[in-house]
């Protein structure tokens, strides 16, 4: 029997559209430092790589540099206020249901590989309301080396463990992200990626060479069956 297709996705700037809030807690965090606020426009770009890194980015931007002690304190800081408020002004994007109706009702199983805190990603797809919908829901704290770090994305392991969670074969996975470090995590696993235009990337998706490219969630089905033509 052929293995289910497995999806997996990305979250922040691929399956919802969480940078306001993301915006919010991090220029109440820049303001614990007497710094900030950063426009929208410009944290969108520094989204990617997980809280800890959007922090050291925003610290950057506004020309200031913390002890590790501090900035330890300003990890925690973030961390309570967007918990609070992890879901205030964030949504999925647009088509985003009916694209996994669509793919589910021929077959397909889904994940979620995010550079996003574990313990951040699940209580946001639960209170959007989708979280049933995934296998596993992976963040870069979810799997860790022999040395007990986190495995974050680009490491194929972080695919490929996510892949094992979720029940899938590596061979019948493709992975759907919005920026460099996920179609490098995708190449570096072997999985086919399809590359979304609508997410936080500081160069366009297309500079990275998915193998599809989608502007809206009603494109997913026909990029998932150009890379799955057996997909009924």
């Amino acid at each position: 029997m052929t293995q289910p297709l497995l999806i997996l996705f990305d979250l922040d700037g691929t399956l919802v559209e969480s940078a306001p809030d993301l915006v919010d807690a991090l220029n109440v965090t820049l303001a614990l430092e007497g710094a900030g606020p950063l426009p929208e426009r410009q944290v969108r770009s520094l989204l990617g790589a997980g809280a800890r890194a959007l922090i050291e980015r925003g610290l950057r931007a506004v020309g200031r540099e913390v002890a590790r002690e501090r900035m330890e304190e300003l990890f925690s800081a973030f961390i309570a206020h967007y918990s609070a408020h992890i879901a205030d002004r964030s949504h999925v994007f647009p088509g985003v249901e009916a694209a996994l109706d669509r793919l589910e009702a021929a077959g397909c199983r889904f994940a979620v590989a995010t550079n996003k805190l574990e313990t951040l990603s699940v209580p946001l797809l639960t209170q959007l309301g989708i979280e049933s919908r995934f296998a596993a829901i992976c963040g870069q704290d979810t799997f860790r080396d022999e040395n007990g770090r986190n495995i974050p994305k680009p490491d194929r392991r972080m695919l490929l463990e996510t892949v094992a969670r979720a029940g899938g074969d590596p061979g019948r996975a493709i992975m759907v992200g919005d920026s460099r470090t996920d179609v490098d995590a995708a190449r570096n696993s072997g999985l086919p990626v399809i590359g979304v235009t609508f997410g936080y990337t500081d160069e366009p998706i297309e500079t990275f060479a998915p193998d599809v490219v989608i502007s809206h969630f009603d494109q997913l089905w026909d990029a998932v069956r150009r890379l799955s033509p057996d997909l009924a």
